[in-house]
């Protein structure tokens, strides 16, 4: 677990976040923070509003009312977002990676990761070019720069997609369920790149139904169920002795009735040794 100072200032802050879509009301007066190279993990049950508070932090819904401030900036302020413009700026501070891949399939994996540090960050063809070298050596695809996305599987492809957001020198990455569209054999490599981001100090908000990389990865796991923070806290708190009974019978639900699993604290990377499957 990453020990964080109490002192550090939040790099998310949400203050009674609500959002509604006609007249269901998805997010009741959230409060949440995120530190500095803190692991938010956030759980619950679908319909809970996990994903629409993730989407809030990147701008891509916008809140009805409180206020959101992420990586400095007031995203939402009393229910007033940014200007398009402004907005656009501050994304490029945040990662955001998403169940479905969205990669262009006209282009190769190299172009996919660096198409975006040539055109917003200013970067050269031959600096944006070996940045996304590097990315792809850290995501375990080196040998994949000039293979096309529909040569990929689904595992490779998130771990581009992850890539991808990290050529913009992000401060923070948010990732929406990344393995919800995978199948089971694929979900493992993808959360290990994610564990040794993790490992790195990446700041990281991810709603998952993970549990077990929950419980690995997490500084913090927030519970949530229709539209609010159930409780939050340590993983070892929050999946051994939740204090909520809505959290107790969720974790009932969904967690495999093997022993606990101990919680490891961040360490180095673990080298990838998936790039040819």
């Amino acid at each position: 677990m990453n020990e964080i100072g109490t002192a550090a200032a939040p790099i998310i802050r949400a203050r009674g976040l609500k959002k509604s879509f006609g007249a269901l009301e998805v997010l009741k007066g959230i409060d949440f923070d995120v530190l500095p190279s803190q692991v938010s993990v956030v759980i619950g049950p679908s319909g809970s509003g996990k994903s629409t508070l993730l989407r809030c932090c990147n701008g891509l819904e916008a809140a009805d009312a409180g206020s959101l401030e992420i990586c400095g900036r007031m995203l939402v302020d009393r229910g007033q977002r940014l200007p398009e413009n402004e907005l656009n700026a501050l994304r490029a501070h945040v990662g955001m990676v998403f169940q479905s891949f969205n990669l262009f399939p006209h282009l190769t994996v190299l172009d996919n990761i660096a198409i975006a540090p040539r055109k917003l960050r200013g970067l050269s063809a031959t600096e944006a070019d070996a940045s996304a070298r590097r990315l792809l050596d850290k995501v375990g695809l080196a040998s994949k720069a000039a293979a096309y996305p529909s040569t990929l599987s689904g595992g490779q492809k998130q771990r581009v997609a992850i890539a991808r957001a990290l050529a913009m020198e992000p401060q923070v990455m948010l990732f929406d369920e990344p393995t919800s569209a995978l199948d089971p054999e694929l979900v493992g490599e993808v959360l290990l790149v994610m564990k040794n981001l993790a490992r790195e100090g990446m700041t990281m908000m991810i709603v998952t139904h993970e549990m077990a990389f929950a419980r690995d990865v997490a500084d913090v796991v927030s519970v949530m169920d229709h539209g609010v923070v159930l409780e939050s806290g340590p993983p070892m708190q929050i999946f051994d002795a939740p204090r909520h009974a809505r959290t107790r019978e969720f974790l009932q639900a969904v967690v495999t009735r093997g022993g606990p699993r101990r919680h490891e604290p961040k360490s180095k990377p673990v080298p990838l040794a998936f790039d040819d499957h």
